[in-house]
């Protein structure tokens, strides 16, 4: 009843910003493909001025209607044919006035309606974010804006247009240039998506913003694999001179491959969420929630000391009580306490202590992809999976305790023992 009475509540309403109109002294001199831009986003008033616009031309090519001349003219007009222009993404008939030239006996093309069947862009923007954003291509001809007369695009048409729209992002995504971002930290994880598993990076800049680096499908979370991935990031200028932390679950493929290509560039920040959830799953059910308990309540230690005292005490009672739960909290426990050694927990924890930032930004991919029914081939997925993540790059909110971040450098810069702290220029 809460939630429904909180939803309920009027909200107040919010200025976007203000309008500038357009005069017609302002309109008349303007190019002739900005005038085609601006048609094309008045709907259904962009009929009227398409006709306009095709008429002003005829006019001055051929002059007035009625008007006589002293000499017979060269262009003249020349009835009509039926025609098509693209507003709002969808083509829209009209009847297209025709200019005849009598000297040569050919027909006049009309520069204002070349410019108006014409896209602005090579893919259709608008047919793009409406099946990223649900719309299905066999279901796009209805959903699509309800113009009378309006010609739909076929499942077919549409699909075509999306398969170029995601591999043009795709190729974006793949070959855009990382030289220029400062990272201080980056996420590697492992996601499942459409049945497979992409093991996808993710950077922090300096500045506190997420920015998602590359992807690459994989059965297994192997070392191979991972190293070639990593590297691929780097031959793209993904740096680390100046140290990284490297956040990353439990995964032995991932650790070994920050091992072998990062070397004694990184320092490495194991997820605490899924070394506690690895630990309770040993226990009986009954004792579960007490132990996770006790184990959020040790991590959440504010010095290191504090913190390693307090899992060394539940490490030395499990070693009596269960030996495989030990054992799960034994491997790599300093690597979950890394933010501690370096003193930075209190201030950066809450955002780089686990990969729930990868968490939130597959929510955001599921949001876009979880709607396809079908998934075709790798290419299809891949092309999806880019097209989404350039889509909700923007829009991802820089983490909490960003401004502190150039402290984690510095620690990170001592703690590697590195002579000389560089960034990126």
């Amino acid at each position: 009843m809460n939630k429904v009475a909180k939803s309920e509540r009027p909200r107040k309403s919010k200025t976007m910003g203000t309008v500038d109109i357009l005069t017609p002294e302002q309109y008349q001199p303007m190019a002739l493909d900005v005038k085609a831009e601006l048609i094309q986003a008045l709907i259904p008033l962009g009929l009227m001025h398409v006709s306009q616009v095709l008429q002003q031309e005829v006019q001055d090519l051929a002059g007035p209607r009625y008007a006589r001349s002293p000499q017979p003219k060269a262009l003249v007009r020349y009835g009509a044919n039926p025609s098509s222009v693209r507003l709002g993404g969808q083509r829209v008939p009209i009847r297209a006035p025709r200019v005849r030239n009598q000297h040569t006996g050919q027909e006049v093309r009309l520069q204002a309606l070349d410019a108006l069947q014409q896209q602005p862009n090579p893919v259709d923007e608008t047919l793009f974010k409406r099946v990223l954003y649900g719309i299905s291509c066999r279901n796009y001809e209805a959903a699509a804006e309800s113009i009378p007369g309006a010609i739909g695009l076929s499942a077919s048409s549409v699909s075509r247009q999306f398969v170029h729209a995601t591999a043009k992002r795709l190729r974006e995504f793949q070959e855009r240039d990382l030289s220029g971002l400062d990272l201080v930290a980056l996420w590697l994880d492992g996601k499942s998506f459409a049945q497979d598993t992409m093991v996808i990076a993710m950077g922090l800049t300096l500045e506190g913003r997420k920015v998602p680096l590359g992807f690459v499908q994989t059965g297994t979370e192997n070392k191979s694999v991972l190293s070639a991935f990593v590297r691929q990031l780097q031959e793209r200028g993904l740096r680390s001179d100046a140290g990284l932390l490297v956040v990353i679950d439990g995964s032995k493929g991932l650790r070994a491959a920050v091992q072998e290509v990062f070397a004694d560039r990184a320092l490495v920040q194991r997820c605490q969420w899924h070394k506690r959830e690895n630990v309770v799953a040993y226990l009986p059910k009954s004792e579960q929630a007490a132990m996770r308990k006790r184990l959020q309540k040790a991590y959440g230690k504010a010095t290191y000391a504090e913190a390693s005292k307090a899992l060394k005490a539940i490490l030395h009672e499990l070693e009596q009580r269960n030996a495989s739960a030990a054992a799960s909290l034994a491997e790599a426990l300093e690597e979950t306490l890394t933010l501690h050694r370096l003193g930075v927990f209190e201030r950066l924890g809450i955002s780089l202590k686990t990969t729930n930032a990868m968490e939130s930004v597959m929510s955001l991919v599921e949001a876009r992809c979880g709607k396809v029914s079908c998934w075709k081939n790798s290419s299809q997925k891949a092309r999806w999976l880019a097209a989404s993540l350039l889509d909700i790059e923007p829009r991802l909110r820089r983490v909490r305790g960003y401004r502190h971040l150039p402290e984690l450098r510095a620690a990170i810069h001592k703690a590697l023992g590195l002579r000389e702290a560089k960034s990126v220029a």
